[in-house]
C-alpha cells in the first residue's frame, strides 16, 4: 500500500475549513490533490466552495486530454447546487453569445445537491459547482479546462475552444447506485475509471491497482493505520475501527491499454 501525499491548492472559491477530512487553514483552499509518482491515469480531488466555480467544459480524448469526472457530494449548505447541462438544447452561437452576456446562468440546468450523491460529468458537459459543497471529485488524469463564464472574475476565457468542445443537450442528473456481490455499490463505470463505495464496520477488499479514499472513519489498509482524508494506491484489505465509508477506483483494463 502507498499512501498518496495531499497537495493543498488555493483558489479564490475556496474555504479555510476543511475539517473533518484535513486540519483548518489560514488561506482558502478550494481543491486538495492526491497524485502518484509516475503518474497514475485517474486523478483524486477533494472541493470546498465558499464561491462559485466558473462555468467551464473539458475536452473528450485519452489520459493527459481528456477529462471525463464524477463528484461525490460529501457535504452541502442548504441551497447549494452544481450546474450540468442546459435545460434545453441550444445553439452554438446562442452558447457563444449567452456566455458573453453572463445569460449562460439562467440556460443551465441547475441541480440542488445534498450528501450522498454522485453526479457524472463526462467531457463536453457544461458545468458550474456552486458555493456551499464539499465534494470527492474523480477523474481522468488531465488538468485541461476551458472557462465559458467566470461571474466578471479578472481570469481568462476560451470561448472558441470551449464552445467547440461542448454538448449541447441536458443532463440526466445525480447518478443511481447499483449493488454488488462483495457488499460495494458501483456508482460510475466509463472507459476511463471505475469507481465504487461501501459504508462498512466489517473488513473487505479492493482488486490491486485501486486507488482508495477514505471519506469517513478510521482503520487500517495492509496493516498501516488510514482515516478520512487520505487516498491509498494498491490497498488491498482493510479492517475499520471504527465504521468507515470508502471509495475504490481503478481504471478499466482496456483504458490502461491505451
Amino acid at each position: 500500500m502507498i499512501r498518496l501525499p495531499p497537495s493543498f491548492r488555493e483558489r479564490v472559491w475556496g474555504s479555510a475549513n476543511l475539517e473533518p477530512w484535513f486540519p483548518g487553514v489560514a488561506g482558502r483552499i478550494g481543491e486538495v490533490w492526491f497524485t502518484a509518482d509516475p503518474p497514475h491515469p485517474i486523478l483524486v480531488k477533494f472541493l470546498f466552495t465558499t464561491g462559485n466555480l466558473s462555468v467551464q467544459v473539458h475536452p473528450a480524448g485519452d489520459a493527459g486530454v481528456g477529462k471525463t469526472e464524477m463528484w461525490h457530494i460529501l457535504r452541502a449548505e442548504p441551497g447549494a447546487r452544481i450546474a450540468l447541462g442546459f435545460r434545453e438544447p441550444v445553439t452554438r452561437e446562442r452558447l457563444r453569445e449567452s456566455a458573453l452576456s453572463g445569460r449562460i446562468e439562467q440556460l443551465l440546468q441547475w441541480f440542488p445537491v445534498q450528501a450522498g450523491q454522485t453526479y457524472f460529468t463526462p467531457a463536453g458537459t457544461v458545468h458550474a459547482i456552486g458555493a456551499g459543497i464539499t465534494l470527492c471529485e474523480i477523474q481522468q488524469n488531465s488538468d485541461i479546462t476551458y472557462r465559458l463564464y467566470d461571474y466578471g472574475r479578472p481570469r481568462d476565457l476560451h470561448l472558441e475552444e470551449g464552445v467547440a468542445a461542448a454538448d449541447l443537450g441536458p443532463h440526466p442528473g445525480a447518478s443511481a447506485g447499483a449493488p454488488l456481490e462483495d457488499g460495494w455499490t458501483r456508482l460510475v463505470h466509463c472507459p476511463y475509471f471505475v469507481t465504487d463505495l461501501i459504508e462498512t464496520a466489517a473488513e473487505t477488499t479492493c482488486p490491486p491497482g485501486c486507488l482508495l479514499v477514505v471519506l469517513d472513519g478510521h482503520g487500517k489498509v495492509d496493516g498501516e493505520a488510514v482515516r478520512a482524508g487520505q487516498v491509498c494506491l494498491d490497498a488491498i484489505r482493510i479492517r475499520p475501527e471504527s465504521p468507515m465509508r470508502l471509495l475504490r477506483t481503478y481504471a478499466p483494463v482496456s483504458a490502461l491499454s491505451r
